[in-house]
């Protein structure tokens, strides 16, 4: 059966526009991403992890439900048992994982992307999106189709546990004073789109004593804006949060693990700001090492240099965020997408922390979040990208050094490069032959200036 199921691997090769990274798949649905493609990712998973219990769930993407019998398929025939927890945030799988001694998980989700899409992104027994070396392999036994298919009667079984919403929000509530955020009698806003982690964020604001407004917190897999949560796709949202009298704003992606602000004004928050915000509060809490990505903003940096926190920055992608949080002990990281990562809670982005973080920080300070923003480091960010061809790379970096030669290098993930106030981040695509240029300075002017000089460098 096995040489079967590589017999059809190698006749029906994948669509070329199905992503398949180190941290699992992702496509739209009925053209890249098929059944046939899941069921053979389940297999390879479970071949890597040679059988053991796994946790399933899902986004409320209505693909996820198909996906989810296709999983079950792969798994099973690898000898996997199953522990579907439905529909549930991302970052509540890897708690999961941790509660019910899994060997790993599958959380079905597209994440950010649009609703046509879907994907499968894999866990380890430690609740963390699976390393890279880890996810590498698993990526070779899907490419080359080869799976370790149990007989008859070593196959698995699939059984619903307890929930576990309720443990993660206990484990939130139990890293704040529940008590001084209730007597900031917030009036707290949240707009769930639709997506897995609605009513959880509902639970728990109402837990932290704040009213709440809802906005499409049921997890229908309905999106009402598109679902990735930047100041732009929340234009007609924004002012929602002023006309409703709210103190504050949340908005999360499809899997929650980002988490979007709207201060009281209804302007919309750069998602840079969600992190910067954790982070200071998170060390009023405890001092300790912060760990960022190379392209999160410099506030977070600034800040953790103003409490005498050591700072350390890892590779863009949370896996890599996580290794560097648990080899330097941080007490706090993340990503600027959004992404707040405490260790207290788990290795995944979390919104539930973020908010907690946040809410006290307002509850403490007494003031109104468009103040504490107006009051984090001042810069701005600029994306583009340009065609360089992966050979290249080495060439056009050798370029930019010499452009810039007063700045600190650092070459740990493609080139970044350090000036005294503002700095600039250049990294090659894995799947296209483009690099990726995002410059940060006091202006936005100056920030385009650095990646207007960058992709002039870059293409010449």
């Amino acid at each position: 059966m096995a040489a079967a199921l590589a017999a059809s691997h190698n006749s029906r090769m994948h669509h070329p526009d199905l992503i398949v990274g180190v941290s699992g798949i992702r496509g739209i649905i009925g053209e890249s991403l098929t059944p046939d493609a899941a069921a053979r990712f389940g297999c390879a998973l479970g071949t890597y992890l040679k059988g053991g219990r796994l946790v399933v769930s899902r986004d409320s993407r209505p693909s996820g439900d198909m996906l989810r019998h296709a999983v079950y398929s792969g798994l099973l025939a690898a000898g996997c048992a199953i522990d579907d927890i439905g529909i549930a945030p991302t970052p509540t799988v890897g708690i999961a994982v941790r509660n019910l001694g899994a060997a790993g998980a599958v959380q079905i989700t597209a994440s950010h992307n649009p609703a046509p899409w879907n994907g499968l992104k894999m866990f380890g027994r430690d609740g963390a999106v699976l390393p890279a070396i880890a996810g590498q392999e698993v990526k070779r036994l899907f490419t080359a189709g080869e799976f370790a298919l149990a007989k008859w009667d070593g196959l698995g079984a699939v059984r619903v546990p307890p929930g576990v919403a309720d443990e993660h929000a206990a484990i939130v509530l139990n890293l704040v004073s529940v008590a001084t955020v209730a007597a900031g009698r917030f009036r707290a806003f949240v707009d769930g789109n639709g997506g897995a982690g609605g009513p959880l964020a509902a639970k728990l604001l109402a837990d932290l004593g704040c009213e709440v407004v809802q906005h499409n917190c049921e997890a229908n897999g309905e999106f009402v804006h598109e679902p990735e949560p930047t100041p732009a796709h929340l234009v007609d949202v924004a002012p929602w949060v002023k006309q409703h009298g709210c103190h504050i704003g949340f908005v999360l992606d499809p899997d929650a693990d980002r988490l979007a602000l709207i201060d009281e004004k209804g302007e919309c928050v750069s998602e840079e700001a969600t992190l910067a915000l954790a982070v200071k509060y998170r060390l009023r809490q405890e001092r300790g090492p912060v760990v960022v990505n190379m392209s999160t903003s410099r506030m977070s940096e600034d800040l953790a240099k103003a409490a005498g926190c050591e700072f350390h920055r890892a590779s863009v992608g949370e896996a890599n965020v996580v290794e560097k949080i648990r080899a330097v002990k941080a007490v706090v990281g993340g990503e600027g997408n959004g992404g707040v990562i405490d260790p207290r809670v788990g290795w995944v982005r979390d919104p539930y922390i973020g908010m907690a973080l946040i809410l006290s920080l307002m509850a403490e300070e007494g003031k109104p979040l468009s103040q504490l923003v107006a009051e984090l480091p001042k810069y701005s960010m600029v994306k583009t990208k340009f065609h360089v061809s992966r050979e290249r790379l080495g060439e056009a970096f050798a370029k930019l050094e010499r452009r810039w030669p007063d700045t600190t290098r650092n070459t740990v993930d493609g080139l970044r490069l350090d000036g005294p106030d503002w700095w600039l981040h250049v990294r090659g695509s894995n799947t296209e032959p483009i690099v990726r240029a995002i410059a940060e300075a006091p202006t936005e002017a100056q920030a385009k200036e650095l990646c207007d000089d960058a992709g002039a460098v870059l293409t010449s």
